[in-house]
């Protein structure tokens, strides 16, 4: 049920004890309905979801049942065993987990009640972690790998045995990743392992409430569904798109533009949140702003990738309203409640209504006040996104994507941690993974083929007695094949597979002998960026200037360094432009009655474009061909995102060849795609030389994909992670970790082996399946090819068009950080309006 009659006054009075009525009144607060009504079920033994934006008290109405538990409980008496904990909360940020741990202090210190909470993160030392579970916490905050871990020990059922809730934070930024995935199996594992626990799910609005309330239960029980209470209303956010008098660029992601009005909007607020998509951005921001910051304002920086006692001392800092602003990544998304937030600032555009809304909701995080946000487009089809986005959130539309099936690698991942625990019968495991919503619908032959995969490493790697990492024991369950396993699991588990990093550490002088000891650690970067570097060469990266002196082992050695630098670049958090708002992006485009909500300039781009060529419909795909120079281009707008666009591109060029057009290469950004060949495209189109129709067909999937991905890197190095990920290839090791490039040699052997001898591996599905959703866009291109058939609008032009200029900049561009990259892309830019006017 999602709806109840209004509760009563008595009723309030029966479900919260007299000293938490007591605390409410103190405050001046009342219980609010969805607070009252989560006491209610709880108390009922129902799971229930709760919906609710921001600033509506999810938080405590989460935690609410749990402390008025605890708070009535019997005390244990002397000489009684110690109890398991009691509450459980899991938050996909280690930040967030500290940050509640904050918040829950202040009602149980203000009620004096005598429960003890802890919070056990990647960051806690072991001594304390080994000391939680021989004296465990009333409530423990954690996170999921952490999970994975406790359910993986010997003595799980102990700790677990007492569990009455389970509280899930940011319930629908979890569900629909890897992450959630593992978490799934790890709350069907403590659901056999505590007496019937109650798992209550905190959400921000979502498209599909009922995949969330399937998730938080047993799938194999008669109700298969949590309940359901929704908060409605909440505050209209005050959401706007920065305009300035200089020109917004054409293309480029630097933003370099922008920042003085940022710096502007900065100094006029209390404490200011700037959003970006990747980390690398997020250290050409920070270097940016420092570099105007005249008045010497506080401002810090914040990524995953930083040093984990720089990130804490940022985020007390923010505690204490000691910052103005601060430059920040996806660690920042969620929850965390700063009340003296009071803008957000999102540099570059969202690619989701959703995440934008998340992430604005950071600013004056109070459910009756209006979050403030500018958005902050880095380029004229960011603008287009952004005002997508904008007129999405006023209409509360979400884009979360669908939670889909449970990947294999992930199970592969969870069956060695079940041994790790203790011996398992198949039979009964298997019906304990289909009781997790993701695995509900897993057949007995592939749960078998995991198993054996777990066991042997599959038909292929059998005869190596590494890969054997479990054996069945005579009465037919399983165990780990040697202690050993269990040591190499618990540094292993996890399905957050980055690039892989090594930590950069300062030193005071440029001495090899200096490299042996010491030094402060700054933090993290990509392995593969440092290699690239020669002793001398500068980058930037935690907010200063680094001298690149030498890498050993796995850390790299660094110096202060006056000036200017490189920026060290990310393979992490780029995201995709999302269905929703392309669909919203066509559907602008070809209404003119909408582009006097976007700047002059943007507005009069587009009625050029009209006057030129012709506009992009909602559903049609526009084609143009045009000569420049000795080539001749293809450029299409299917706005499907950048993954779909590049996997399009490849397909593309192969067919392009067969038909004699002899194509040189292409360059796909989120919004566009461009080809450029030898030959006249447009002059063999003209001619029925070459059909734009067959050219896009839908049978591109079939056997072009097939020999392309035969030959791709991209099957490697998703094998690689679903390989990590499922424990064949092991990163890490007692004292040692491998190198990026071991992994990767070791990753490619095995991927080459299981091709031939074995291609219908279980990691060899797992791989297939993450590639056609996640590198290669399978599914969106395949709907974007069946939309457009029939619908193909082609405009055979003498030069460049307006709306085609920016992606003709991004070709053959090499990146030039900061304001020498926006200055050149101008230039270049103002050369090719005038040759798409003609001039």
């Amino acid at each position: 049920m999602s709806t109840t009659l209004p509760i009563t006054g008595d009723e309030a009075d029966a479900l919260l004890p007299e000293r938490f009525r007591e605390w409410f009144a103190a405050r001046g607060w009342t219980p609010r309905y969805h607070q009252l009504e989560l006491l209610k079920r709880t108390g009922e033994g129902r799971s229930v979801l709760l919906i609710a934006p921001t600033g509506a008290g999810k938080t405590l109405a989460g935690f609410l049942p749990s402390l008025v538990d605890l708070a009535t409980r019997e005390r244990r008496r002397p000489g009684e065993p110690m109890r398991g904990i009691h509450t459980l909360y899991i938050s996909p940020l280690k930040a967030l987990a500290v940050d509640i741990q904050r918040n829950l202090n202040t009602p149980i210190e203000e009620m004096r009640l005598d429960i003890r909470v802890e919070t056990r993160t990647g960051d806690t030392p072991s001594h304390k972690r080994q000391r939680q579970k021989q004296v465990p916490p009333d409530i423990l905050l954690t996170t999921p790998e952490q999970l994975a871990l406790l359910i993986a020990s010997g003595d799980a059922e102990r700790f677990f045995e007492d569990l009455r809730y389970v509280v899930l934070d940011e319930l629908h930024s979890l569900v629909t990743s890897k992450r959630g995935q593992l978490l799934s199996l790890g709350l069907a594992r403590l659901r056999r392992l505590a007496k019937e626990p109650i798992s209550i799910g905190l959400s921000a609005t979502v498209a599909e409430p009922d995949e969330l309330r399937r998730w938080l239960v047993d799938q194999s029980a008669e109700s298969a569904l949590a309940d359901l209470v929704t908060v409605p209303g909440g505050a209209k956010p005050n959401i706007s798109i920065l305009e300035t008098e200089d020109r917004v660029p054409w293309a480029g992601h630097s933003s370099h533009y922008a920042i003085p009005a940022i710096y502007e909007e900065i100094k006029k607020h209390k404490t200011t949140i700037i959003f970006v998509n990747t980390r690398s951005q997020a250290e050409a921001i920070f270097r940016e702003l420092w570099h105007v910051n005249e008045d010497v304002l506080p401002i810090a920086l914040h990524h995953g990738s930083l040093d984990v006692g720089q990130r804490r001392r940022v985020e007390k800092a923010m505690e204490s309203n000691s910052l103005r602003a601060i430059v920040a990544t996806s660690t920042l998304d969620l929850g965390i409640d700063w009340g003296d937030v009071d803008l957000v600032i999102h540099v570059g555009a969202p690619k989701g209504a959703s995440r934008l809304a998340q992430r604005i909701g950071r600013s004056n995080h109070r459910m009756d006040e209006p979050s403030e946000a500018i958005l902050v487009p880095a380029n004229r089809f960011e603008i287009l996104e952004c005002r997508a986005a904008l007129e999405a959130n006023y209409v509360g539309a979400q884009d979360t994507p669908p939670m889909g099936e449970g990947g294999l690698d992930v199970l592969a991942q969870h069956v060695l941690g079940r041994a790790c625990a203790s011996p398992f019968d198949e039979d009964e495991f298997y019906a304990e993974v289909r009781s997790a919503a993701p695995y509900s619908n897993l057949d007995r032959h592939t749960f078998s083929r995991v198993v054996d995969f777990v066991a042997t490493g599959g038909y292929a790697l059998r005869t190596y007695e590494r890969y054997a990492r479990i054996r069945r024991m005579k009465d037919g369950r399983w165990r780990i094949s040697h202690p050993s396993v269990a040591q190499q699991y618990r540094l292993n588990l996890g399905t957050i597979v980055e690039e892989a990093m090594l930590n950069v550490r300062l030193i005071r002088d440029r001495r090899s002998s200096s490299f042996a000891r010491g030094g402060v650690s700054l933090g993290k970067v990509e392995e593969y960026f440092l290699e690239q570097l020669a002793p001398g060469d500068t980058f930037f990266f935690s907010g200063r200037t680094l001298r690149f002196e030498g890498i050993r082992e796995s850390e790299a050695y660094v110096t202060n360094a006056p000036g200017d630098a490189m920026v060290p670049s990310y393979m992490g958090g780029k995201f995709p432009l999302s269905t929703f708002l392309a669909s919203e992006v066509r559907a602008m485009l070809a209404n003119p009655d909408r582009w006097d909500a976007l700047p002059d300039q943007v507005a009069d781009w587009l009625r050029l474009q009209k006057d030129k060529s012709v506009l992009p419909h909602r559903e049609d795909l526009l084609i143009e061909t045009f000569p420049r120079g000795d080539h001749y281009y293809l450029v299409a707008y299917p706005f499907e995102g950048r993954l779909a666009h590049q996997t399009l591109g490849m397909l593309l060029t192969r067919r392009l060849e067969r038909m004699g057009a002899k194509p040189l290469g292409f360059v796909a950004t989120d919004y566009t795609l461009a080809v450029w060949t030898v030959r006249d495209v447009g002059q063999m189109i003209r001619r029925g030389k070459l059909s734009l129709n067959e050219l896009f067909d839908e049978d591109m999937l079939g056997d072009d994909l097939e020999s392309w991905l035969a030959e791709s890197w991209l099957m490697k190095r998703t094998f690689r992670t679903c390989a990590i990920i499922s424990g064949l290839v092991e990163r890490r090791h007692p004292a040692k970790e491998k190198t990026g490039r071991q992994v990767t040699v070791s990753a490619d052997l095995i991927y080459d082996v299981l091709r031939t001898h074995e291609p219908d591996h279980i990691l060899l599905q797992a791989t297939w399946k993450d590639a056609a959703t996640g590198l290669l866009d399978i599914g969106r291109l395949s709907e974007m090819l069946s939309r457009i058939k029939g619908r193909i609008r082609h405009k055979d032009l003498e030069h460049i068009s307006p709306l085609a200029v920016p992606i003709m900049l991004e070709i053959g561009r090499e990146h030039v950080p900061g304001a020498t990259e926006d200055y050149l892309l101008s230039e270049a830019a103002t050369d090719l309006i005038h040759e798409a006017l003609g001039e």
